[in-house]
């Protein structure tokens, strides 16, 4: 080094202070670092949250409370002994409601205010049950039946009055197709975010009907017309997917209104770790804990499975409370999202930028 050359210049002033812990903090915090740091957490706890909420709804199902039609003559004491061992094997699960007839004990059944009948005759006792209503449960108190009939000596007969149908033998489908709806419902949603972000929210609901309606047609032809594992009612269950597409994806949409790129996490646990699980269509709600039997009906994954169940299985005695959850689901979050609509991160200006300059 020259006597003349000065060498490296000394730190001085604020450019010579060690950057602060808050400095260094709000740096890390604005870089793309930050949010990947985050999600490396989120996704951990979403996959362990995924098994858990599966696992302790699907795993062991047990009956918590099984509404059940007696319909025993006075004169036949072997008849309650009957329903008594039956209560005790199934851990006093066996909610009782006794009915003067079989018809209107069956009247019930197809309601889908009981689960079995049971009654006697001919010295023995005859258990109908409706596989339709739940496959899980029409198998348990099946297999319950029998064994406490062999324990007590009493001849029982088991009968599905209302089965499955013969392409979806343990009563999945419908738990499929409207899994399906939840899932491209949301996802859909968040594409259109993604790849669609310029969409003002009148164009963004108008597409959320779109591909609701198209996505649900898709569902419902795949499943009866190119596999035929159910017959469906076309129309109806071509809607009710439809209904189900739209409200999941206007929940994401309402979400990311109010808390932006998070959105993800309260569409998720409430479409996926807790509106499926709790939905009855895996596992039918008298198996599942009861907690989860209540809740479930009230999220858009349980009431388009409860819709989709009665239009397939039960076509006489539809219920208005499922497409009442649907629409109030969607009604708020397409309300929500209007009224909010200035904090959604989507939209565009409608007057050209060169025109704007002009004025």
């Amino acid at each position: 080094m020259s006597a003349t050359d000065p060498g490296p210049a000394a730190p001085h002033g604020a450019h010579g202070r060690a950057p602060t812990g808050a400095r260094k903090w709000a740096v890390y915090k604005g870089s793309p670092y930050f949010p990947a740091t985050v999600l490396l957490f989120i996704l951990a706890a979403a996959a362990g949250l995924f098994a858990g909420s599966y696992t302790y709804a699907m795993a062991n199902p047990t009956p918590h409370r099984i509404p059940t039609a007696v319909v025993i003559r006075a004169q036949t004491g072997r008849g309650e002994e009957f329903v008594a061992a039956m209560d005790k094997a199934l851990s006093a699960s066996l909610v009782i409601q006794r009915f003067p007839t079989w018809a209107r004990a069956r009247e019930a059944l197809e309601e889908q205010r009981v689960f079995t009948i049971v009654r006697s005759g001919g010295g023995g006792v005859t258990l109908d049950v409706a596989s339709a209503s739940g496959a899980t449960v029409a198998q348990l108190l099946a297999e319950s039946a029998v064994k406490v009939g062999r324990a007590i000596d009493v001849p029982v007969t088991v009968r599905d009055v209302n089965p499955l149908q013969r392409g979806d033998p343990h009563g999945l489908a419908l738990f499929y197709i409207s899994l399906a709806a939840v899932i491209v419902g949301f996802v859909g949603a968040i594409q259109l975010s993604v790849h669609a972000r310029a969409l003002v929210p009148l164009e963004r609901i108008a597409f959320t009907v779109a591909y609701s309606l198209l996505g649900a047609f898709a569902i419902a032809a795949v499943v009866d017309w190119l596999l035929g594992a159910l017959d469906l009612p076309f129309v109806h269950s071509w809607l009710i997917l439809a209904l189900t597409m739209f409200t999941c994806g206007m929940a994401f949409t309402m979400f990311n209104t109010l808390i932006g790129r998070w959105a993800m996490l309260p569409t998720w646990g409430v479409m996926v770790l807790l509106g499926n699980p709790s939905s009855g269509g895996a596992v039918s709600w008298p198996l599942l804990p009861s907690v989860l039997g209540h809740i479930g009906r009230w999220l858009p994954p349980g009431a388009s499975v409860n819709a989709q169940h009665t239009a397939v299985y039960y076509r006489g005695h539809q219920f208005l409370f499922p497409y009442l959850v649907l629409a109030a689901w969607a009604l708020v979050s397409c309300t929500v999202f209007w009224v909010w609509r200035h904090r959604h991160p989507g939209g565009r200006d409608h007057v050209p930028r060169h025109a704007a300059s002009a004025g």
